[in-house]
Order: C-alpha cells, then sequence, then structure tokens
C-alpha cells in the first residue's frame, strides 16, 4: 500500500528557527551560524544517507561556491534576512516509497529536487533519510530546505515561489498561494506514479483528499507519534499488540469497505498520464488509487466518538483520576487508551490555545474594545 505525504512548511525566526540549524539537523552536520554564533552539531546522525545541493540549471558549472557549500549557503540566507520575523528557509518534506529500492527512492527525490529548483530559480539542499531503528521500517523519506529568495552569480536576490506576496503574484500573472501548492503536490504524486511504473509495480498514489477521490470515510485524527507514546507507557508488550491487531483489523475493514463501494459505484477508470509540471490538476480525472494509512508498527489513534453514555454516567468516584498512574500489573484496555490518547491531545491543543502567551492579544483587544465604547460615551 503505497502512502502519499507532501509536508511544505516555512523556517522562520518568529518560531525560534534558523536556516544553519535545519540544514545542520537535516543533513547532518556540523555548521556555525554567523549572525548569532551558535553552532549546531548534528555530525553524530546515522540515518542521513545522501545529501546534495541543487541549483537552477541555467547556472550550468558557473563557480558559484558560496551557493555550493552548505553552510555558506544559509549564513547567506540568514544575513539578507533583516527582520526578527523573516521566513528564512521553505522545506518541502516527502514520504519515499517504500516499494522502490535505494536507488529509485534517489532517483526520485533527485528529480523533485531538481525542478523545484528550476521552476522557482532557488537553492534546494536535499537530504534523505532512512527509517530510525526504533521506527517505522517503511518510513523512508527526503527534505529539501530551499531557499525563499532567487539564487544569482551574486547572492540572493527578490522573494520569489510560495514566498511571495499575493499581490505580487498576480501582478505577474501566476496562480494563487492554494492554486500552487495543489500544483507542487499533485507533481510530486504524478513523479511518484512514475516511478512505479518504470519499477512495473502496480502501486499508485493520490494527491487529491478523500472526498475528491469518492472514498466515504473521514480521515483519523492525527496524534504525534511522540505523545502516543508518552501515552502507552505503562502498558506491557501484550496491550501493544493488541492494540496494533485491532488497529490492522479496522484499517482492513474500511479498505474492503472502500474497494466493495467502489466496484459497485464508480466505473472503470483510466490512469492519467504524468501531467505537464504546473498544469491545472482536472477535477474530473482520477487516478487509481492506493490510499495512503498510518504506518502500523506504532499504530496511530483514529478518531473515536466521545465518551459512551455509559461511561458519562458513571459516578465521578467510579472514574479513575488523570492523574492516577497505570502500572504494568494492571494495563488500561486498548481502546480506553486510545480514546485517552485522542482525548489528551486535543485538551492539550485547546490549552495552547488559551496559554498566557495569548493573552497580550487578547488584552490589546479588551483595550481597544473600551476606548471605542469611551468615545461613544463622549460623543454623545
Amino acid at each position: 500500500m503505497a502512502m502519499f505525504r507532501l509536508d511544505i512548511k516555512s523556517i522562520k525566526r518568529s518560531a525560534g528557527q534558523t536556516a544553519t540549524g535545519a540544514a545542520a539537523y537535516r543533513a547532518g552536520e556540523r555548521i556555525r551560524d554567523e549572525r548569532t554564533s551558535h553552532t549546531y552539531n548534528h555530525s553524530r546522525r546515522q540515518d542521513v544517507t545522501h545529501t546534495e545541493i541543487f541549483l537552477p540549471s541555467q547556472f550550468g558549472d558557473a563557480p558559484m561556491e558560496w551557493a555550493r557549500d552548505r553552510a555558506r549557503l544559509w549564513n547567506t540566507a540568514e544575513s539578507v534576512e533583516k527582520r526578527s520575523n523573516s521566513r528564512v528557509a521553505r522545506e518541502f518534506q516527502v514520504a519515499l516509497p517504500a516499494e522502490l529500492s535505494a536507488a529509485q527512492r534517489l532517483t526520485l527525490a533527485r528529480n523533485f529536487a531538481r525542478e523545484i529548483a528550476d521552476r522557482y530559480g532557488v537553492a534546494v539542499d536535499l537530504a534523505l533519510h532512512d527509517p530510525k531503528p526504533s521506527g517505522d521500517p517503511r518510513h523512508f523519506h527526503a527534505h529539501l530546505l530551499t531557499t525563499t529568495r532567487e539564487v544569482t552569480r551574486d547572492g540572493l536576490g527578490a522573494k520569489v515561489g510560495l514566498d511571495m506576496q499575493s499581490v505580487q503574484r498576480f501582478r505577474m500573472g501566476l496562480s494563487d498561494h492554494g492554486a500552487e501548492y495543489t500544483a507542487v503536490r499533485e507533481r510530486w504524486a504524478s513523479l511518484t506514479n512514475a516511478a512505479f511504473r518504470e519499477a512495473n509495480i502496480e502501486a499508485r498514489v493520490d494527491h487529491r483528499t478523500l472526498a475528491a477521490q469518492g472514498i466515504d470515510r473521514q480521515p483519523v485524527v492525527h496524534v504525534p507519534m511522540e505523545f502516543y507514546k508518552h501515552q502507552a507507557a505503562g502498558l506491557d508488550a501484550g496491550v501493544l499488540k493488541q492494540m496494533r491487531e485491532e488497529y490492522r483489523a479496522r484499517i482492513a475493514a474500511r479498505r474492503a469497505q472502500a474497494s466493495q463501494q467502489g466496484s459497485q459505484e464508480r466505473p472503470t477508470q483510466q490512469e492519467v498520464p504524468v501531467a505537464q509540471w504546473g498544469a491545472a490538476s482536472a477535477q474530473g480525472a482520477a487516478v487509481p488509487v492506493r490510499q495512503a494509512v498510518i504506518p502500523t508498527e506504532h499504530p496511530a489513534t483514529p478518531a473515536q466518538p466521545a465518551q459512551s453514555a455509559a461511561t458519562e454516567a458513571r459516578p465521578a468516584t467510579e472514574r479513575q483520576p488523570a492523574s492516577e498512574p497505570t502500572s504494568p500489573s494492571a494495563p488500561r484496555t486498548a481502546d480506553e487508551t486510545r480514546r485517552r490518547a485522542v482525548q489528551n491531545w486535543l485538551r492539550m491543543r485547546s490549552k495552547e490555545a488559551e496559554s498566557p502567551r495569548n493573552e497580550p492579544d487578547r488584552q490589546r483587544a479588551s483595550e481597544a474594545s473600551s476606548s471605542r465604547s469611551q468615545g461613544e460615551d463622549l460623543g454623545r
């Protein structure tokens, strides 16, 4: 079952991030930030299998050593940004299909990096990571760290691509940011499916949502693995094994149901050839789908309904206190662990939204409202 994943995010100072730190971590190297004099040392990483910097093809083999050296490139990206909330880099993180060989995964990642560099005129720092020993053995992935500004022979120029302002993109006749995100995702799906065809693998991926694909089920709630591991601490091996088996059974049932509905309701569809890069996706076109699933070695916690009426009806004295530790000798049930993990995660995110860090914004809004009320009173 092939898995589609493409995450696009920005590296920004407002979140305490730096381009030098991001590059050092992804490439598994030691880089010193000349702006802050801080050294990021991730040279002990063992899961980085390949690193490479791509420049736009127009420069060929031009002697641009400042852009081909990782430390100099990202220190340059830091030095040209003057604002405290600047976006200093952008990242495209993709899941590399485990169905392909190591050489085929590398070729796929390099092709995507080359197209990103040529499309936006930026430098692309590619890093391939193997699965960690304690993680899912299928979790091959690649990080494409790109500059937010175009590359010139003498340095970095203006903002380009997804980091351009919407007004500027409109004036240049470019699509809006939403359409550009969709185009990038579609292109990655096309490249992945092309790699499958070349390898004579029947699996396919689709960048569209479940609803657009005609799959009648809700996506699961994404709970970060570290949070789930924390919630599962204290459970013995037997309970964890039971949770994995139950998860696999639910996924198998969903696949069977989706396959049955698809054969009954939808006509057979021909595979769409690899689209021209940047072409708008056809809403009616479809690709034979092997829908992505969450790794089974570390089961995610699917969306569960709220606590049952029986649980809510129990007196508070009968409910287990939230602070009560769970000992391995008396493990919780698998369903209860999954339900609590989802509830605790959503509760934690809700508390973050109401944290004191947001108090200044609420206070300013309250002061503005008070000022308007006083002005109205004086006007009377």
